[in-house]
Formats: C-alpha cells, sequence, structure tokens
C-alpha cells in the first residue's frame, strides 16, 4: 500500500454509490443476499440518522476502495458503553495490501476515545480473512451467534 488510508464521512449526497457498494459487500458475504424493500429503502437513512453511528468512506491514493461502520452503544443492562465495528470493507482488487488494517487501528483508536467498556464485532461464519485479521489486532472469540430465520419459521 502506498498511503495510509483517509476515512471521509459519507455524505448524504452519496447514496447511491454506498448502497452500490454495501451490495457488493453483503453479497460477498451471501450470494443469496438480495435486498429487501426496507433495506433499500432505510438502510442509508437509519445509518446517517444515528448520530451513535460513523460511516467513513475508506480512500486510498484518493479512491473510495471501501467503507467502515462503527459506533458507540450503551450497554442493555449496565451504566457502560460498548464500542462496535458493524461492517469494514474493501473491494477485492485493494485487498492484502494493509489498507483494512489501518482502517481497523484507526478505528479502534477512535472508538477507545469514547471510554467503552469494550470494543465487539462479528465475523460471518467462514470469512477466515477477516477473522485472522480481528484476531492479529487481539479480537478473541467470546460467543457463537445463532439465528433463526424468518424463512425457517414454516418449516417448524
Amino acid at each position: 500500500m502506498s498511503a495510509i488510508p483517509d476515512l471521509v464521512a459519507v455524505a448524504t449526497g452519496d447514496r447511491e454509490s454506498f448502497m452500490a457498494m454495501a451490495e457488493d459487500h453483503f453479497r460477498e458475504l451471501n450470494p443469496r443476499f438480495t435486498p429487501a424493500q426496507d433495506w433499500k429503502a432505510s438502510y442509508f437513512e437509519n445509518i446517517l440518522g444515528n448520530r451513535s453511528y460513523s460511516l467513513r468512506w475508506v480512500l486510498a491514493d484518493g479512491r473510495r476502495v471501501g467503507f467502515v461502520l462503527y459506533g458507540v452503544e450503551e450497554h442493555r443492562f449496565l451504566p457502560r458503553k460498548t464500542g462496535a465495528i458493524y461492517e469494514l470493507y474493501i473491494v477485492p482488487d485493494q485487498r492484502r495490501k494493509g489498507i483494512a488494517r489501518a482502517c481497523a487501528e484507526s478505528v479502534i483508536q477512535e472508538l477507545w476515545k469514547a471510554f467503552p467498556s469494550k470494543i465487539q464485532l462479528e465475523v460471518v461464519d467462514g470469512n477466515q480473512a477477516a477473522a485472522e485479521l480481528w484476531r492479529s489486532l487481539g479480537f478473541q472469540k467470546a460467543s457463537e451467534r445463532l439465528v433463526l430465520a424468518t424463512n425457517q419459521r414454516a418449516n417448524r
């Protein structure tokens, strides 16, 4: 990588570009991903409309090469805050250049400034490259998340 990536706020006018990149990201995680109507209508606006979230373009050499979504949440049951990294996406042709690592390190530094009790994230099952990146930054497996999807309800 020639330079440390810049993290630049995604603006309201970036909706179309962001949604296209987000769709690529989610489809890469799940090839059967088809954006639902509520996702198309609300995903971008709900992110930008929540002051607890930070959505940034990842720029390398002045080019948008990905995005990162992170924030600080109130703990559900205790009087403390939790940092969260919700998404970190780098376009395939820009991977293995240190961009994701530099971006992650920057976001982690920013999150610690809010004094959370911890920083957490999820890695989609099978995404070994992401799991290795986060482990190399000190993250450890703390739980396993199981999901029962709406479409599975009929099978029960």
